[in-house]
């Protein structure tokens, strides 16, 4: 997917893509017909009332008993009612069904997506995806709810008009108009309400969009730390809390419609009543035009309607093949065959053979060139080298971010182009530059690396990460609300407590990303000895700048444009007077360096 996809809605879409949706809406198609058969009731009821006004105006009138005219209101009356219970049934049902629907939808597009590669979200913005699940979907569920309900009715009821437009008397109808002003009654008394809970059910969708905005800017760690199937059940939870408040606002918007509903079509036959008394005492002409002129209404309103619904329904089409478009992405990154189980317990070696890999987003520029070494188990390994040199990129391919064009890379001799993703994470522990910190409480943010965890089993990572003294001072401890991407920590704050997810995940491969090199002295100091605990009995790969981090690394690989350019320790290299001696001389001047 390219990266220059709009953020905005489409104007226009092929319709057949809707059909798309109907596997969305097969679990609920006895919702549905439901629904299409109060649709049905509500259509015929709306033009059994213009044949009452032929009842009253042909045998009422002409008979000229007062007796039949309250026998005709009683009529009305009776057909109001119907049709109010079958309006609240179609709204109620498709708007919940939509509700439904959409819910399901995000929920499928969300868990497809988190399981979609870092070259996706490399070409891909994430504003696009977050407009996809919820400006997309919600243009849809406006579709499914209620415009093709309404496009399906006044189609129904304008068919049936015209039959009866011959038929039929306008002039009583015309009356109708008087009973408008009785329907604003409930409009005034409930629309505050109804104003309220819209509000809520955009506050509970808002809280969705931040779900998904936070996974996609988070990816790697959410797919590091094998963590999709709990940020998919944060997410669906969420998804359920916007729902359960966009039912409550259909409830009762499906109770105003209905009132109203009533209201007006009491109105009508009480002017009927009214006017037909008034036929009755000579003051107006019976005439069957009132009929016509009640069907001809239909008819426009009807045309209109349909106008503005056709509309909805072509941007509906577009919203449509967007969210398809993140559903048919196919994840690149699968087990090839034969597909291999890694054990439970590795020793911990890793090698890279011949490795030659560019970023998909840069085909033309090598990352990576023939680039081979080893590292043994429990080997503490420092890549060093200029910026660019691929450091950066060896941890993305150890864990499977992306896959190299050529070479291999094997775990305990393990091709990992033949593991699953998700279970070859599950053995590598990763410490970012860049710590990253959820919008939650402390115990769920070093918790993200093991769920399981218990409270103490969080509160001695947390000791042994040296982060007790601030998480103490903090205003309700383990229990206080980070706020996004952690705002309320300081940087040394927010690296201790990754430190401590990483000391909770207590994995066998441990990759430390310059993780002390933006901190203050003192931060820096208490990150070394929270690291230095962190990397004991690991196979740990560094990438640093610090000369303490390089000099206390079991060996040194010196990188240059993608390719091993020597490797030896801290003191081998300095002899050699090569490139890791050039940047020792400029990184590490102020440091005690050996001549």
């Amino acid at each position: 997917m390219a990266s220059t996809h709009s953020t905005t809605l489409p104007a226009a879409g092929s319709v057949p893509q809707l059909r798309r949706l109907l596997r969305f809406l097969a679990p609920y198609r006895w919702r549905v017909a439901g629904a299409l058969i109060a649709l049905v009731i509500a259509a015929g009821c709306v033009l059994a009332l213009g044949q009452g006004l032929r009842f009253v105006i042909d045998s009422g009138f002409g008979s000229g008993n007062p007796a039949m005219l309250n026998a005709a209101l009683a009529g009305v009356i009776a057909i109001a009612m119907v049709l109010s219970v079958a309006t609240f049934t179609r709204f109620y049902l498709m708007m919940s069904v939509g509700e439904r629907v959409i819910a399901d939808l995000r929920r499928t597009v969300f868990a497809h997506t988190l399981t979609l590669s870092p070259g996706f979200f490399d070409a891909t913005r994430t504003g696009d995806i977050v407009s996809r699940l919820t400006n997309d979907s919600d243009q849809l569920r406006q579709v499914i709810g209620f415009g093709l309900s309404m496009f399906l009715r006044n189609g129904l009821m304008m068919i049936g008009a015209l039959v009866l437009l011959f038929t039929t008397s306008p002039k009583l109808a015309a009356l109708i108009v008087l009973g408008v002003p009785a329907t604003l009654i409930p409009i005034l008394l409930v629309g505050r309400r109804v104003r309220r809970l819209s509000r809520a059910n955009q506050d509970r969708v808002a809280e969705v969009s931040s779900h998904v905005d936070e996974a996609m800017h988070e990816i790697r760690t959410v797919q590091a730390y094998g963590h999709e199937s709990r940020t998919r059940d944060a997410f669906d939870a969420a998804t359920e809390a916007a729902y359960d408040a966009g039912v409550d606002r259909i409830r009762v918007k499906a109770w105003l419609i209905a009132s109203v509903m009533l209201i007006a079509f009491c109105a009508v036959g009480v002017i009927l009543w009214i006017g037909g008394h008034d036929v009755l005492e000579g003051r107006l002409t019976a005439g069957e035009l009132s009929a016509f002129v009640f069907y001809a209404g239909i008819v426009a309103s009807g045309a209109g309607t349909l106008s503005e619904v056709w509309g909805e329904i072509q941007r509906a089409a577009g919203a449509t093949e967007r969210l398809m478009e993140l559903l048919d992405t196919k994840p690149e990154l699968v087990a090839a065959a034969p597909r291999i189980e890694l054990p439970a317990h590795v020793r911990g070696a890793i090698r890279f053979e011949d490795v030659n890999f560019a970023y998909p987003t840069r085909p033309d520029a090598a990352a990576l060139a023939a680039l081979s070494f080893e590292v043994h188990p429990g080997e503490r390994l420092a890549l060093v080298g200029p910026s660019g040199a691929g450091k950066t990129t060896i941890f993305a391919l150890l864990l499977r971010f992306y896959d190299a064009q050529s070479g291999r890379i094997l775990i305990d001799g393990a091709d990992t182009r033949h593991c699953d993703p998700l279970a070859l994470r599950r053995l590598i522990a990763l410490v970012s530059q860049d710590p990253v910190i959820f919008a939650t409480s402390v115990t769920e943010n070093v918790r993200f690396g093991r769920p399981g965890a218990t409270q103490d089993e969080v509160r001695a990572a947390c000791v042994a990460a040296h982060a007790m003294e601030f998480i103490e001072r903090l205003p309700q401890g383990f229990d206080t609300d980070l706020g996004e991407r952690g705002v309320r920590l300081s940087g040394g704050q927010r690296q201790r407590l990754s430190i401590a997810r990483a000391l909770l995940a207590d994995r066998p491969f441990l990759l430390l990303d310059e993780a002390t090199s933006s901190l203050d002295a003192e931060s820096e100091r208490q990150v070394a000895a929270a690291l230095e605990q962190l990397a004991s009995g690991r196979t740990t790969l560094v990438i640093a700048h610090r000369l303490a981090t390089v000099r206390n690394a079991d060996r040194i690989i010196v990188l240059d444009r993608g390719r091993l350019h020597s490797t030896g320790t801290h003191d081998e290299l300095l002899r050699a007077d090569g490139l890791y001696a050039h940047l020792a001389r400029l990184q590490f001047m102020h440091e005690d360096t050996p001549a």
